[in-house]
């Protein structure tokens, strides 16, 4: 029990028995259905990053019930989760759907693997919609720690897919922003 649980109380009915050390049917088929994602990463002094990556359903591949494997495209350049991968292979992973208020969380490590080792292993990956500058660099296997669905609590409080909250924030869309040059 950590000090959260002490102080405030331990999960109880389906929350306690929910996080499993491998991805149950219903966290692969999430997987394979949703088209974003948040990479969380820190390095070894607790410096932490968070990296959207994004794709067709089934731009993340599920290999089995504790591997995933994640298309690194080419981007910003910034390469952040990367470095921190230098220092901690720990990952956590936040899966969405546009629509669904629940989501599918994913705890592993990382093991990057160059194109002659995805194709050593007999793996092919596509990236689907690339524009100019898309290009595969390399894979990101995940080995599952744990895994589980994430109650839709924080999504309905946010109101993150309901159509009147859209609408409302295209009324100043972010290009009247003062945006800093280059996002």
């Amino acid at each position: 029990m950590n000090a959260a649980q002490a102080k405030f109380g331990a999960p109880k009915g389906r929350a306690a028995k929910k996080v499993l050390p491998y991805m149950q049917p219903w966290v692969q088929a999430f997987i394979q259905r949703a088209p974003f994602l948040v990479m969380a990463s820190s390095n070894a002094n607790g410096d932490c990053d968070a990296s959207p990556k994004g794709g067709q359903p089934g731009f993340v591949k599920v290999i089995d019930d504790t591997h995933l494997l994640i298309p690194d495209v080419r981007g910003n350049k910034l390469f952040q989760s990367y470095e921190n991968f230098e220092d901690n292979p720990k990952v956590g992973l936040f899966f969405m759907i546009p629509g669904q208020d629940v989501t599918a969380r994913v705890n592993g490590r990382v093991e990057q693997l160059d194109a002659e080792q995805l194709a050593a292993r007999g793996i092919e990956m596509q990236i689907f919609n690339p524009d100019d500058e898309a290009r595969l660099l390399q894979g990101l296997l995940i080995t599952v720690d744990e895994s589980y669905p994430q109650c839709p609590r924080a999504l309905a409080f946010s109101k993150l897919w309901d159509a009147d909250a859209i609408e409302a924030s295209r009324v100043q869309p972010l290009d009247t922003w003062d945006l800093p040059d280059g996002v």
